[in-house]
Order: C-alpha cells, then structure tokens, then sequence
C-alpha cells in the first residue's frame, strides 16, 4: 500500500512538471511570436529608412553626422543576431529618427516636400503598429518571466533552463528631450 502511494505521488508529480513546463514553453511561445510580429514592423521600418535619409541629404547637405547616424544604426539593427541586440539595436534606430526629424524642423522646404511628408507619414504609421506590438510582447514577455519566477513553477523552470526574456523599454537616452544645434 505505501509503494502504491508513493507511485501515485511521483506520478502527480511528473505530471505536475510536464504541465508547468509545457505551459511555460506555451508562454515562451507566445512571446517569440509576438517579437516575430515586431519584427516584421521593424523590417517595413528599415526599409523605410533610406529613402527618408536620401530626401532629408538633398536639403540638408552638411548635417551629414546626423544622417550617417541614422544609417548606422539601421544598418546595426538590421544585422542584430539576438532579440536583446535587436531591442538595444531598435532603441538606437528610434533614437536616430527622433534626431533626424527634430533636424528637419530647420529645413521648410524639406518639410513641405510632398515625398518627405508621405514618407514621414509612412513611418509615423509603422512606429503606431510598432508600439502595439511592442505592447503586445512586453505583456507576453511578463506573463513568461511571472510565470518563471512563481512557486513552484521556479522549480521546473530552473531545472529546463528558462530563463527571463528582455522586455522593449525606453533607454535613459530616448527619455531625453532631443536637442538639435546649429
């Protein structure tokens, strides 16, 4: 009788853990796929990117730090490897256009430009979906680390590796006012 008790444990147990991991997996799941979503935002964003360099350089020919800057860090986040690069790459593109377009404010002619205007218009459309999705994937992103660090499921999520996931966050440089001098 003690044996058959002892079996009935262990067996509570052992499903007890493949429920707790498979629903962390579920989790973890759910925030790649909600990155995924991101990422395809962050594409349509990249892409972007050049042609409104290329209209801003031929008003503003001798801000060309300010646009190099921009390409750089599309082109840093374009190739970013991991989600955390692709995060801190991100923050960096984000904080560029800000730069980018606070410098057009020096430039009426750029501003009334009909290609610049629909291209910032696209962009200003892209960043809209962008903060839903980044929404969506921080509360997915939450829901897995809560879920990681909650007794008793800490216990499996140690004993299967999982480990926290990096939630979108503005840098301390993107809370900055952004200041442009001539």
């Amino acid at each position: 009788m003690a044996l058959i008790i002892v079996l009935v444990i262990i067996v509570f147990i052992v499903l007890w853990a493949i429920g707790v991991q498979n629903s962390l997996v579920k989790k973890k799941m759910q925030a790649e796929n909600a990155f995924a979503d991101i990422d395809v935002q962050l594409v349509k964003r990249y892409d972007l990117i050049p042609n409104i360099v290329n209209t801003v350089k031929g008003y503003a020919k001798h801000e060309q730090e300010t646009l190099e800057g921009v390409i750089s860090a599309r082109n840093k986040a374009v190739s970013a490897e991991n989600l955390n690069d692709k995060i801190s790459a991100d923050n960096e593109v984000t904080e560029a256009i800000s730069k980018l377009f606070a410098l057009t404010e020096s430039y009426p002619d750029l501003k009334a430009n009909t290609n610049f205007l629909n291209l910032q218009d696209e962009l200003s459309k892209i960043e809209t979906e962008l903060a839903g999705a980044r929404k969506y994937y921080n509360a997915a992103a939450r829901n897995y680390n809560y879920a990681t660090k909650v007794i008793p499921n800490c216990i499996v999520a140690k004993i299967f590796g999982h480990k926290d996931i990096k939630m979108f966050s503005a840098d301390e440089e993107q809370k900055k006012n952004v200041k442009v001098e001539f």
